[in-house]
């Protein structure tokens, strides 16, 4: 017998519903078919559609790995806890066609799109086995290297 979902307050709720538009926003905006979203994920077609209607239901697990799928990172914000600096020595976005490297693990998505330095990093830390690193120039080695710095304590997680 399924579990049943526990009582879920209105704002939990509505911030559910914010978060699963947000990320079919970003999915359409990519132009990312659902189809393809999903397997990526490890989910069904379904699930992903009920992930992005913002249903409670759905396990943690199946949203985040929508979500990194996607690229995307899901962001907990302490007031309490100061920000790291780090994050002011990137640009705040990146475009894919400036890398290579980058723009090969990013196939599915436009050559318009901008990633976060976040995205990035994430893309090419799923994806390193297909980056041909001899083939990266001292620019992108060297951005990859200040990514790896700044969020992810000086090391890729390949």
């Amino acid at each position: 017998m399924p579990a049943t979902t526990p009582p879920i307050a209105d704002q939990t709720t509505a911030a559910l519903a914010a978060l699963g538009a947000r990320i079919r926003g970003i999915r359409k905006q990519m132009k990312v078919s659902a189809a393809n979203a999903a397997e990526a994920a490890g989910v069904s077609r379904p699930t992903l559609h009920r992930i992005e209607r913002g249903e409670a239901a759905v396990t943690i697990g199946a949203w985040l790995n929508v979500i990194a799928a996607l690229g995307l990172d899901l962001k907990l914000d302490d007031p309490a806890m100061p920000l790291d600096d780090d994050e002011g020595k990137l640009p705040q976005s990146v475009r894919i066609t400036d890398y290579p490297q980058l723009r090969r693990l990013a196939w599915q998505v436009s050559d318009a799109i901008e990633l976060t330095p976040r995205q990035a990093l994430a893309l090419y830390e799923r994806n390193w086995r297909h980056v041909d690193p001899e083939a990266m120039d001292e620019g992108e080695r060297a951005f990859v290297k200040e990514l790896a710095q700044a969020f992810g304590g000086g090391r890729l997680l390949v």
